[in-house]
């Protein structure tokens, strides 16, 4: 008999047997393609029955390694690494169904290799999720930024290589340099480094030193890309479309975000942030990094590079959530992670589609490509909403609920910042949706099309869409930023015991 926590293991080997299954069967596409969606699916009815349990109050874990006291590495499910599996494992079905279609259509080098490190990438990104302490966070940290390095240097061209080695310097650099001197710090001085209910530090540090722990976190975890170390997100734009994708929605950012949160819940403890105020320097830092990546967004011409900086914004969102340390902010927080992971892989699906199709990356060569790819634009429509936050789309639930805390904490300021953002993100969106329907189309003469590629001739009235599995995923998700509005109340509920006594 399977036990819960058997399952819980499995999580993190299930994309293991894959890759290994994907490495083996490399030489065929079909059986190689076939092993990672059912691998994919595999892991999601094994998430998913966690989930059940979980919901039922259970709350598994099991020791993997016992070294020093207060250092095993060891898996423990509480109800934020919950919801960061469900996302991560629920976006690699479609992630996968997408990629099918973008790395056959682009003709795409070292596909066995791609699809192999996207395995093993979300076998950390479940690690991250079900880590019991800081030790196993940084371990399968480390192992994500590791296993991401060669699906960002995928094209292994100049322009690849330099974005990689920008990639790995500042994420390795930031968590050797930072955040494994605070997890020492903190296992000094307390003797553990699990995460507890209500936080671990309170009644071994002081104020000065609070506020310099958590400096030390939230620059040591750089995949969170708080300005200035966020440079390493923009460079990793050289990789496949579907790396964007796992990077921006799926795994990296959301491991960085969901560690923010899971330290300042589980290490620091909410009450004791508020009380000390040590958290308020973070909180200007975040606005800052949400107001300038989206006001940079706006100068970006290529679509990737805009989404990029929209990313970063976005991301700033659940940092300054988790500095606002109120119940309500938090939970916006971690409703942020999923309601942006919705949107923001639905737009970079519909950015890989648009280049698939027409192999066009810069906005204003996309004057009326809405006309011929109605489908595409509709969905990156969509998805914008969600970004910005507009009823019945996911994304207002999560951004009302930051909202809500500004509020609950007397900042007032925060919550003008989160007004402006939000007419930022309008601004650097909806052109694109306004310039693919409302503009005319360039007029551009045919371009040969090449086997196994999809070029879309500009002309009025004539469809021309990037391949059906370019295209399904996008609308997909795109009804999953509609439907995550209406199903919102199962994951506050979810989210409510972590950020309420």
């Amino acid at each position: 008999m399977i036990t819960l926590e058997l399952q819980v293991a499995l999580a993190l080997f299930i994309p293991l047997i894959g890759a290994i299954g994907v490495s083996i069967s490399g030489a065929s596409q079909n059986v190689r393609d076939g092993i990672t969606l059912v691998t994919a699916g595999i892991l999601f009815v094994n998430v998913m029955s966690i989930l059940v349990a979980v919901w039922g109050g259970a709350s598994p874990e099991i020791s993997l390694i016992s070294s020093l006291p207060g250092l095993d590495v060891a898996l423990k499910v509480e109800p934020l690494g919950m919801i960061f599996a469900c996302v991560a494992s629920t976006l690699w079905i479609v992630n996968s169904i997408y990629s099918f279609g973008y790395m056959r259509g682009n003709r795409e080098q070292k596909q066995t290799r791609f699809y192999v490190c996207f395995a093993v990438a979300i076998s950390a990104a479940m690690g991250v999720a079900f880590s019991g302490n800081l030790l196993t966070l940084f371990i399968f940290y480390e192992v994500l930024s590791l296993s991401t390095y060669p699906l960002v240097t995928h094209k292994g061209n100049a322009g690849a290589l330099k974005g990689g080695r920008i990639y790995l310097g500042i994420l390795l650099g930031t968590s050797i340099g930072l955040f494994l001197p605070a997890i020492i710090w903190v296992w000094t001085l307390t003797g553990t480094t699990d995460f507890v209910a209500g936080g671990i530090l309170k009644e071994h540090v002081s104020p000065g030193i609070t506020a310099i722990l958590l400096f030390l976190f939230m620059y040591g975890i750089g995949k969170a890309a708080l300005m200035p170390i966020h440079r390493w997100l923009p460079a990793a734009m050289v990789a496949p479309t579907p790396v964007s994708a796992l990077l921006h929605a799926v795994a990296v950012v959301k491991a960085g975000v969901f560690s923010v949160l899971k330290v300042i819940i589980y290490i620091f403890g909410i009450d004791f942030l508020s009380t000390t105020g040590a958290a308020e320097w973070l909180t200007w830092v975040a606005g800052y990094t949400l107001i300038a990546a989206s006001v940079v967004a706006l100068t970006k011409n290529n679509l990737k590079a805009r989404l990029a900086y929209s990313t970063i914004s976005q991301l700033a969102y659940i940092v300054l959530a988790a500095s606002l340390v109120t119940p309500m902010a938090v939970a916006g927080g971690a409703l942020q992670i999923v309601m942006h992971a919705m949107g923001k892989i639905t737009l970079f699906f519909c950015a890989g589609a648009i280049y698939t199709a027409t192999k066009k990356t810069e906005i204003s060569d996309m004057r009326g490509l809405g006309r011929v790819m109605p489908f595409t634009f509709i969905a990156f429509f969509i998805g914008s909403l969600s970004i910005i936050g507009i009823p019945p789309l996911g994304g207002s639930w999560a951004k009302f609920y930051i909202m809500l805390g500004a509020v609950e904490a007397d900042q007032l300021i925060v919550f003008a910042v989160l007004l402006i953002s939000s007419l930022l993100n309008i601004a650097y969106l909806m052109p694109v949706v306004i310039r693919g329907f409302f503009y005319a189309p360039l007029g551009e003469a045919p371009t040969s099309k090449q086997e196994g590629e999809y070029r879309s001739l500009i002309s009025w009235g004539s469809l021309k869409e990037a391949p059906l599995l370019c295209v399904a995923p996008p609308f997909l998700t795109a009804l999953g930023c509609i439907a995550l509005f209406f199903a919102v109340d199962p994951i506050y509920q979810l989210i409510l015991p972590i950020v309420t006594p």
